[in-house]
């Protein structure tokens, strides 16, 4: 099954895929400059890549959990609107800290996307283990 993970952020989207269900890859992130655009970027991703399921990142804990949560939903509803495809959530808690750990010294910590996309490799990796 082809699985794609989302870390929904209000700036970035970060994205990565699993085409087997076992090896996780970064993709690029997407952008966001309004909702509509990044459901588009989005919808045009999944289908490109023949994705049956996303997994979103939701963070459980910390203080920005009920207002980050609200605000996920939002665009996801958004997106099922547009593309008739399963959605489940994953606890995302810690994906940006850890994704940013992983990558220290490798690559520098700019606004790119890179640690986004990472994030959601985390959280697409963490849901295959959970099902595992």
């Amino acid at each position: 099954m082809r699985l794609a993970s989302l870390d929904i952020g209000l700036k970035r989207i970060g994205l990565a895929i699993t085409l087997d269900g076992d090896v996780v890859f970064p993709q690029n992130a997407i952008f966001r400059r309004e909702t509509t655009q990044a459901v588009d970027e989005i919808k045009n991703f999944l289908e490109d890549w023949g994705i049956h399921k996303v997994i979103v990142g939701v963070p459980k804990g910390g203080s920005s959990e009920e207002v980050m949560t609200k605000e996920i939903e939002r665009f996801v509803k958004a997106l099922q609107k547009r593309v008739d495809i399963d959605v489940e959530y994953q606890n995302e808690y810690g994906s940006s800290k850890e994704a940013k750990e992983m990558t220290k010294g490798i690559f520098r910590h700019k606004k790119d996307g890179k640690i986004d996309s990472i994030s959601a490799k985390i959280i697409l990796e963490r849901w295959l283990y959970d099902k595992n």
